[in-house]
């Protein structure tokens, strides 16, 4: 009787885990500790040019908006970062030197795997 308990405990923990596991590989999850980024828009006067970031290690809705924020922070860039793509369109007003669109990504937490113009 007690294994009965005991296996049936261990099936609600791996079903109550595997649903988690699916949320956050869908983006729904709040990962990075829970802490919602509030989502920042930007606008800018003029594009002059466009550069794509491929980054890794972006999860959820969270994760975007950290990528988004960090890189709006700039003066001239305006980011639209995509999970599924794993990249992240930057609108620049100017031409902004790829090393510090690096940072930027890299200060939010999260690894440049490449940067192109587009």
């Amino acid at each position: 009787m007690a294994d009965a308990i005991i296996l049936i405990v261990v099936v609600v923990l791996v079903l109550i885990a595997l649903r988690s596991s699916i949320r956050h590989f869908k983006g729904e999850g709040g990962c990075c500790g829970g802490e919602k980024v509030p989502k920042q828009s930007k606008k800018l006067t003029g594009v002059s040019c466009r550069k794509r970031i491929l980054i890794e290690g972006m999860h959820c809705e969270n994760c975007r908006n950290s990528v988004e924020r960090s890189i709006n922070r700039l003066e001239g860039a305006s980011a639209k970062a995509d999970l599924v793509k794993k990249q992240a369109i930057v609108s620049m007003e100017r031409e902004i030197e790829d090393e510090k669109l690096k940072k930027a990504v890299e200060d939010a937490g999260y690894q440049v795997i490449g940067i192109e113009r587009c």
